[in-house]
């Protein structure tokens, strides 16, 4: 008698766990797919992604999804600070011929910080240029996965066709 209370506990058991991973999996949202947004369809030149949205930009030949924010030091809404603070998000992007490759960008350039607002990648230069909501006074941790970015990606120019100039020779 107790083996089969113990065996049909477990098989209970069993049957509760599976329940519990479908709710987790449902639950997951997976990443969000636009694709093939061209530059003129964007409003002022700005590609704007939602928390783990993936784009894949046609006219760039180039994949980015904005993994995330991994730090916002912004000073929140109606609090007097010494110092701005700084969103720090994460863009993935990848190239049709190229490895993936995970940029930090962040709202403002403080080079002591290793705070850049802008990264090159593959011949263009992605620029951070929004990142809300803003936090407010309870902090930021009711923000994440509602965080939503604005970046601007513009082609590098070619050299001014400079060549270098080999040094003048010391035997004539």
């Amino acid at each position: 008698m107790l083996h089969k209370a113990i065996l049909f506990s477990l098989g209970v058991f069993a049957l509760t766990g599976c329940d519990a991973q479908k709710k987790t999996k449902a639950d997951s949202k997976a990443p969000e797919m636009t694709t093939n947004i061209k530059p003129d369809e964007q409003k002022n030149d700005l590609i704007y992604l939602n928390e783990g949205e993936n784009k894949f930009l046609l006219d760039y030949k180039m994949n980015i999804t904005f993994k995330g924010i991994s730090e916002d030091s912004r000073c929140p809404e109606g609090v007097n600070c010494i110092w701005a603070g700084a969103a720090l998000a994460q863009i993935e992007v990848m190239g049709t011929s190229t490895r993936p490759v995970l940029l930090n960008l962040a709202s403002i350039d403080f080079p002591a910080r290793n705070y850049l607002q802008a990264a090159e990648f593959n011949g263009y230069t992605i620029t951070l240029k929004e990142v809300t909501p803003y936090p407010k006074a309870g902090g930021t941790e009711e923000l994440k996965g509602k965080y939503k970015i604005a970046v601007s990606i513009k082609k590098d120019k070619p050299s001014s066709g400079t060549t270098k100039k080999s040094p003048p020779s010391l035997w004539k």
